[in-house]
């Protein structure tokens, strides 16, 4: 099927929100007593542009085996990042095992000691434990940060500039307070979460949001239908859009195998919009209609673009 060039004013609107809307304060009380309170007005645009990771991930250079300048989901990267013209920065948040949203991509972190290389789950972590990792901010060196390609590969994580781990509270804190969050909620694809984990750590997150978030413009998404159609029940102020690789892998998961799919969470949990791997939206362009049918936002990430 041919695809033909549109208009960027008819790309599906981003924006469900009344031109003056101003939201009152919010609350909202799940079975474990979650309580959210947040006084904002929120305006998404009509098109915008996110830095993926902030500066761009970490992608290896044919010449030298080095990785692109600075190390991706760390605050050099995102103050980079807003020196560009765009409008949003997307980035990972997992929580530690103390309660605490932190910014890394993997699962899993990799470090080597004494020549043997052993993995942790980000999740089982303190919060001190995981800031042990990479270059500390008073200079010193910390322990080995190493990564695993999809390959099963292990690489150093070498950098040109590198930068220190950080929580999610730094980045509301130390990046350009104009540039958009795109917070993706982060969870193991192949862990099967009970209710009341989910609560607690998007309690976690969404506590971070509130207290610190001020006037910066943010949004949710998350390849976890339910913490998606959950983050979006704890709270009504953020707008909340269901990440899928649109039909480009199969997982357990049906809801997340189609844009098809992805439409249906989307519709069932209110949320409002879908984020495609571009591919997915190449393979199925006849989607886009449906998502534009029903009202729906329809944002895309991946090398092909």
């Amino acid at each position: 099927m041919a695809l033909k060039a549109v208009h960027v004013s008819d790309v599906p609107n981003l924006d469900h929100v009344p031109e003056n809307a101003s939201l009152s304060l919010y609350s909202t009380r799940l079975s474990k007593g979650v309580e959210m309170n947040r006084a904002a007005t929120f305006k998404m645009p009509k098109f915008m542009v996110a830095g993926h990771r902030g500066n761009g991930m970490n992608v290896l250079q044919s010449t030298d085996g080095r990785m692109k300048e600075i190390k991706e989901n760390s605050i050099m990267s995102f103050n980079s990042a807003a020196k560009h013209p765009i409008d949003f920065i997307e980035f990972d948040v997992q929580v530690t095992k103390d309660d605490c949203p932190v910014i890394f991509h993997d699962t899993f972190i990799l470090s080597e000691d004494n020549g043997t290389i052993f993995e942790k789950r980000v999740t089982e972590l303190c919060l001190s434990e995981f800031l042990c990792f990479g270059p500390q901010k008073e200079g010193r060196a910390g322990k080995s940060l190493l990564r695993k390609t999809k390959e099963g590969k292990i690489l150093e994580w070498n950098v040109e500039n590198d930068d220190s781990l950080c929580t999610l509270q730094d980045a509301f804190q130390q990046v350009e307070p104009s540039l958009g969050f795109n917070i993706e909620l982060k969870f193991d694809d192949h862990i099967v979460y009970q209710q009341d984990y989910l609560i607690r750590v998007l309690q976690a997150i969404l506590q971070v949001v509130f207290d610190h978030g001020k006037d910066r413009p943010v949004f949710f998404s998350s390849f976890q239908p339910d913490a998606a159609l959950l983050v979006r029940k704890m709270q009504s102020t953020f707008p909340v859009y269901f990440l899928t690789n649109g039909g480009t892998e199969i997982f357990y998961d049906v809801r997340r195998n189609s844009l098809e799919e992805a439409i249906k969470v989307c519709l069932e949990g209110g949320l409002q919009g879908i984020v495609s791997e571009v591919k997915g939206v190449f393979r199925n362009p006849g989607a886009v209609n449906k998502i534009k049918d029903a009202n729906l936002s329809l944002l895309t990430y991946g090398k092909l673009k």
